[in-house]
């Protein structure tokens, strides 16, 4: 069964619906995975999206903030959800297609401005939220399953515009990136968009503070999509959508598509 899977911080699904609406019917992925939804469940505008043909979504929401959805044109069932460090927030959903692939939509906190978790305790909050995944995994190894979303680390030098200035800037910290390697490689998972594009610098981010985001080009691969082996040489056509950070009253972050031919 052949589909096409995006990721996607939205930045609020309500504000940003219009987008939403753009990206399916100019982009028609099969899977729409969905962070930052910065809203309750009952309140996402689901008519609309059925209206195109996503007629399946599985969510967890809060009010204003956190929030995760998996829209879909592929029946689905709701697989549960997942809360780690003990947050009680809403930054994990699971789904099952009816071939029994297990997709997983993440939104990893972001950790706050500071890199320490002595002063920050958000940072400390990441840690432990990207540590209890880890500890899961190794509990329960995936199999036929996709893991997505929006995991708030950019792990290789090439995944940000200046390694060295950013090795203090969180998100690509040493003890950040050690930690979603360790999650990793507790999953055995691969990193599709890497491992169809190896090379090269890419971006899923841009920050609103830049003045021309697209000039300055000060990005950062945020977003990602990983398999677990037994899948992983199914997935291909992975690309990042980088003209959706430039579309009117834009989301930070851009789509990021896979492609799975199971």
């Amino acid at each position: 069964m052949p589909f096409t899977l995006a990721t996607w911080n939205i930045n609020s699904v309500r504000l940003r619906e219009g987008l939403v609406l753009r990206l399916l019917e100019q982009e028609a992925p099969d899977i729409l995975c969905l962070q930052e939804c910065k809203s309750p469940v009952e309140k996402i505008p689901t008519e609309a999206f059925r209206d195109l043909g996503y007629g399946h979504m599985v969510a967890r929401g809060e009010k204003g903030y956190n929030g995760v959805a998996i829209l879909s044109r592929l029946p689905l069932q709701d697989a549960g959800d997942l809360d780690f460090a003990a947050l009680g927030q809403a930054r994990h959903v699971a789904a099952r297609l009816e071939d029994g692939t297990l997709i997983h939509n993440f939104y990893v906190p972001a950790g706050g401005d500071k890199p320490d978790r002595a002063v920050n305790e958000k940072f400390g909050q990441k840690l432990d939220y990207v540590a209890g995944l880890r500890d899961w995994l190794r509990d329960n190894r995936p199999e036929r399953s996709i893991l997505v979303g929006d995991l708030n680390i950019a792990p290789r030098e090439d995944d940000v515009w200046d390694h060295k200035k950013m090795l203090k800037v969180v998100s690509h910290t040493p003890v950040e990136v050690d930690h979603l390697t360790d999650a990793q490689e507790a999953g055995r998972w691969v990193d599709v968009t890497r491992a169809d594009i190896p090379d090269g610098r890419l971006y899923s981010w841009w920050s609103y503070r830049a003045r021309d985001w697209a000039a300055s080009d000060r990005g950062r691969r945020l977003d990602h999509v990983w398999a677990s082996p037994d899948i992983a040489r199914a997935a291909h056509g992975s690309r990042i959508l980088r003209d959706a950070r430039g579309w009117d009253k834009p989301s930070d972050h851009a789509p990021v598509f896979a492609e799975f031919d199971l």
